[in-house]
């Protein structure tokens, strides 16, 4: 039997993975939770959708050696391709979950829906240093609903951010009649060319400027050079929206789309309609579609008539999971505070200048906890695979 601290990792996304290959490789018994029925669930919602980054910035290098000894291929490191992420599914994910130090590790469909320790609320032993005496008490759940604990001595939260889309409304709060939009409110980037139903010659209200907008905005440009009555309202929060173009731009992918989608804003297609200076005050359904009320700055109402919104304003961390924990966040970004102090100080806005800032910036009040990934980033847009990797790296240091 191991003399060494049972892991916990909550999450087997490609940050939670990474983290059970390391685990393995140090020696740790672990634990890898994943809540879907398969780990690639949450990237094969967007399995469409070419990443800007190569194969280079999307596999560990301890994944690729993994996996390669395994017997499976992955394109060279200085391809320079850019996998869909599908193919990262297909060749990365998948291919992990079925190696046997994963595979028998691996607890698909539970759902980590609180953490604890161990006969201690959040307000006990303040900075005692004794909390780290009990173990960390884990409430599960299955798909069936049967709930039950486990414990655990360190806890690695990975749950990223995908599965909590922010809100649509002014403020970052559900506008009224948001909530019951259903089916008419889609949060994630969906495949319109691929499958056109339900956008084909319809009028499509999109809310966001990051690149998942952008990306949904050019693909529906496509999508109506085939079905010509397709319309796109794209409602910008900005008066003065500007997406700049880096000419040198190392990933030209990521150029290429901002370009695009700077041309569609400003009259590059009859139909592409751009609002700015706007927020969404209000939804209301109508003739089977939705009316939605746009506010200006002013307090001025333009009223537009859409079938389908999209809504891709973001994603943040699920911070209820560890609220009976003493973790420390930043009350603007929602991320670890020492974390959060030091991207706040970061020059660079680019996910690719970002770098590590250390294991000090991952520990917490709370002994034997991690938040890592993308979920550590909180509201920060700058996360990059490759930094949870080095933050898998880091922890393991620290333990060791």
């Amino acid at each position: 039997m191991s003399s060494k601290p049972h892991i916990a990792i909550l999450g087997a996304g490609p940050t939670g993975l990474e983290a059970a290959l390391a685990a393995h490789e140090h020696g740790y018994p672990f634990t890898l939770y994943e809540a879907a029925p398969a780990v690639s669930d949450y990237v094969r919602a967007w399995g469409h959708v070419r990443l800007f980054s190569p194969w280079s910035l999307d596999v560990s290098p301890r994944a690729r050696a993994v996996l390669e000894t395994a017997g499976h291929r992955l394109p060279a490191v200085d391809s320079g391709e850019c996998p869909t992420g599908a193919e990262l599914c297909d060749r990365v994910y998948d291919a992990l979950a079925e190696l046997p130090p994963v595979a028998e590790n691996l607890r698909l469909g539970v759902k980590v829906r609180a953490v604890s320790r161990e006969r201690l609320l959040k307000s006990d032993e303040i900075g005692t240093g004794r909390r780290t005496g009990r173990p960390f008490r884990l409430l599960l759940a299955d798909g069936a609903g049967h709930e039950w604990t486990e414990a655990a001595r360190v806890v690695l939260d990975t749950t990223g951010t995908y599965g909590q889309p922010n809100a649509t409304g002014d403020g970052g709060i559900p506008a009224p009649g948001e909530g019951s939009l259903g089916s008419l409110v889609e949060r994630r980037i969906p495949d319109v060319l691929g499958h056109p139903e339900g956008w084909a010659d319809r009028t499509t209200l999109i809310v966001g400027n990051g690149h998942s907008a952008q990306t949904a905005l050019v693909d529906l440009a496509r999508l109506a050079e085939r079905h010509p009555r397709t319309r796109v309202v794209w409602a910008l929060r900005d008066p003065e929206p500007s997406w700049p173009v880096d000419p040198d731009d190392p990933l030209p992918g990521r150029s290429g789309l901002v370009a695009r989608a700077r041309d569609l804003a400003h009259g590059g297609s009859p139909v592409v309609e751009t609002l700015t200076g706007v927020v969404v005050d209000r939804f209301e359904r109508k003739n089977g579609g939705v009316e939605v009320s746009l506010r200006a700055a002013g307090g001025t109402a333009n009223g537009v008539e859409v079938d389908r919104i999209l809504s891709l304003t973001g994603f943040v961390g699920d911070h209820m999971l560890y609220r009976q924990l003493q973790v420390h966040e930043c009350y603007a970004t929602s991320g670890p505070m020492k974390l959060a102090a030091a991207l706040l100080g970061e020059s660079s806005s680019d996910c690719l200048a970002q770098t590590s800032h250390g294991a000090d910036t991952l520990v917490n009040p709370e002994p034997g906890f991690f938040i890592l990934g993308s979920k550590s980033y909180g509201r920060n847009t700058t996360f990059l695979l490759r930094l949870g990797w080095e933050q898998v790296d880091e922890v393991f240091r620290l333990l060791g």
